[in-house]
C-alpha cells in the first residue's frame, strides 16, 4: 500500500478521532444493542436495526483511520526546508492576477482539506498546479469557474 502523507496536526486529529470511536462510540453502541436485545423480537425491533447500523459504521470507520495511520507519511510543516518552494505542508499566500485579492492556503492530505479554514487537498488542481514553484511564480489553474491565473506572493512553513 502506498503511503498516506498527513501533517502533524492531521495525524493527531485521526488519532484523537480513533480514541473517541474506541472509547466513547463504541462503548455506547455495544449498550445500544444490548438494550434493544432486551425488548424482544429482533426481526421487527427499529432500535436493534439502527444499532446494528451505527456499529458497522464505527468498525468501518475505526479500520479506516487505523488502516491510514498504518501507512501515514507525517509530515511537520514547521520542520521543512524546501528552499522556499511550494511542498506538501507548506502555506502559500496568491494573489488573483485578474482580480487582485489575496488568498493563503496550506497544502495538506485528503482527510484534512478544509476550504473554509484554508486547507487545500495536496491532490486538488491549485495544489498541483503550485507544488515546485516558489515565491516570485505565476501559476495557471483550470478550476471550475475558468482558467486563473495566480502569483506566488510568498511561501511559509507553519
Amino acid at each position: 500500500m502506498a503511503t498516506f502523507p498527513v501533517t502533524k496536526r492531521g495525524a493527531e486529529a485521526l488519532k484523537a478521532e480513533l480514541h473517541k470511536l474506541k472509547t466513547v462510540d463504541r462503548p455506547w453502541v455495544i449498550n445500544a444493542i444490548a438494550e434493544a436485545r432486551a425488548q424482544g423480537d429482533l426481526s421487527e425491533n427499529a432500535d436493534y436495526d439502527a444499532a446494528k447500523e451505527r456499529q458497522g459504521f464505527i468498525e468501518g470507520r475505526i479500520g479506516e483511520i487505523e488502516g491510514k495511520l498504518s501507512v501515514a507519511q507525517v509530515i511537520d510543516p514547521s520542520t521543512l526546508d524546501a528552499g522556499g518552494k511550494v511542498v506538501f505542508g507548506s502555506t502559500v499566500e496568491l494573489e488573483d492576477e485578474d482580480s487582485g485579492t489575496q488568498v493563503t492556503y496550506q497544502i495538506v492530505g485528503e482527510d484534512e482539506a478544509d476550504l473554509k479554514v484554508g486547507r487545500i487537498n495536496i491532490s486538488s488542481p491549485i495544489a498541483r498546479a503550485l507544488i515546485g514553484k516558489e515565491e516570485g511564480d505565476s501559476v495557471e489553474v483550470q478550476a471550475p469557474g475558468g482558467l486563473k491565473h495566480y502569483e506566488i506572493v510568498g511561501v511559509r512553513y507553519e
